[in-house]
């Protein structure tokens, strides 16, 4: 009997080592503010794509100079500005966009005399231009790399800043072409309708969002100039 006793004893130890052991193999720990007590303030593990060097690890990162750093106060657009459907007269096809400089508007064509009207930001004085070209490229918080125009002209200026709210591009970007410019988002709500840029056309974020899932690659961007501006049509809520 004792000898019964004994086996058993030993036989529920070595089932339970067992099942501890492959109840820990199973285990993975969770982190965040579900967990009690002190655990909560556990941080989660930073998931990163192998091989890839954090932002700040780059060796041309940098920040940007005071006069560019982003908006600290929230900014209300005048009226103009304000995304906004609007009665538009154009021979371009429903799904174009065109870009009236002059006047600091973005429209996506909708067809049938009407578009889509958004407040931009457009180059200052002496880097205003005109042409046509096609979405190239679509990003979503994208990292900013100054092209070698823009450096040698402000050499102060990051030669690398990854993506965020903090950045000068904003939520998204459309690239044109293969040129150096774009249509963007910006950390400067404040210069949205006023002759700022070095070329690039810079939205606000929320309306940078609204135009990047209405497009595609490929659609075509008409940028206006002065010459060939159309008149400020009416605009309807």
């Amino acid at each position: 009997m004792i000898l019964r006793a004994a086996v058993a004893l030993a036989t529920f130890a070595i089932g339970s080592i067992a099942l501890v052991e492959h109840g820990a193999a199973q285990y993975t720990p969770g982190y965040g503010p579900s967990l009690p007590g002190s655990y909560a303030s556990i941080p989660q593990p930073q998931q990163r794509v192998p091989g890839q060097l954090p932002a700040e690890a780059h060796p041309s990162y940098g920040s940007l100079p005071p006069d560019d750093q982003a908006d600290k106060d929230a900014t209300e657009l005048p009226p103009q500005f304000r995304r906004q459907l609007v009665h538009y007269q154009t021979t371009e096809p429903a799904g174009t966009i065109i870009i009236d400089t002059p006047n600091r508007y973005l429209y996506l064509v909708l067809g049938h005399g009407m578009a889509l009207r958004y407040g931009v930001g457009v180059g200052r004085e002496g880097f205003t231009w005109a042409g046509t070209h096609r979405i190239a490229r679509m990003l979503e918080w994208p990292d900013w790399h100054p092209p070698t125009e823009m450096i040698d002209r402000q050499p102060y200026l990051p030669r690398f800043m990854a993506g965020g709210p903090g950045n000068p591009l904003g939520a998204r970007a459309l690239y044109l072409g293969n040129t150096v410019y774009r249509i963007h988002g910006t950390n400067q709500p404040s210069t949205i309708g006023q002759f700022v840029s070095s070329g690039c056309i810079r939205l606000l974020n929320e309306d940078i969002e609204d135009l990047y899932n209405r497009v595609t690659l490929g659609t075509r961007v008409v940028v206006l100039s002065a010459s060939n501006s159309l008149q400020i049509p009416s605009g309807t809520q």
